[in-house]
């Protein structure tokens, strides 16, 4: 049963990066860079730090794939490629889970931080917890950047997610 969770997780984070790439695909190169006061100042920003930590992650996860040493490393400046990126990410992100069993959900991982380089071990569902919240927050401020932007809300609750046709297999 977690399993169904965290791939209802997946799917959802899918969906809803989609969304958000569709919204930030009609501003101009100008207003991606600009800084809007988010935590990582522009939707630009934002939308590399997002990628950079789900690689982050997934190779603490899995061992594998390219990590930044920095959170917020700016992966691609133009918004077509990290795009790309993103959605390859998404897609590893629901292969993995996807492949997993139900068991091993409920084992442990090590891993060594940033930037302090300790070596924390901890269960691994607490851990995909964290990763699909911190993608939760961060797309919030990348919808935070669009509205300061003068752009139209962009919808993105889960029981939005779960009505569509991506989400009805998780309602």
């Amino acid at each position: 049963m977690m399993k169904q969770h965290f791939m209802m997780f997946a799917a959802y984070n899918q969906w809803a990066n989609g969304r958000i790439y569709d919204a930030a695909a009609n501003l101009t190169e100008e207003e991606l860079d600009r800084d809007v006061g988010a935590f990582f100042g522009s939707t630009l920003g934002t939308l590399n730090h997002l990628l950079a930590v789900d690689r982050v992650w997934m190779k603490r996860f899995t061992g594998e794939g390219d990590a930044p040493a920095n959170t917020a490393a700016i992966l691609h400046r133009a918004l077509p490629g990290l795009r790309l990126a993103r959605e390859a990410e998404d897609n590893r992100i629901v292969e993995w889970l996807t492949a997993m069993s139900e068991k091993a959900l409920t084992g442990r991982f090590s891993y060594l931080t940033l930037p302090d380089m300790r070596t924390v071990s901890q269960r691994l569902a607490p851990a995909l917890s964290h990763f699909f919240n911190h993608q939760t927050h961060h797309r919030g401020q990348a919808h935070m950047c669009l509205t300061v932007l003068g752009r139209p809300s962009v919808p993105l609750d889960l029981t939005l997610f779960q009505r569509s046709e991506e989400g009805r297999a998780y309602a």
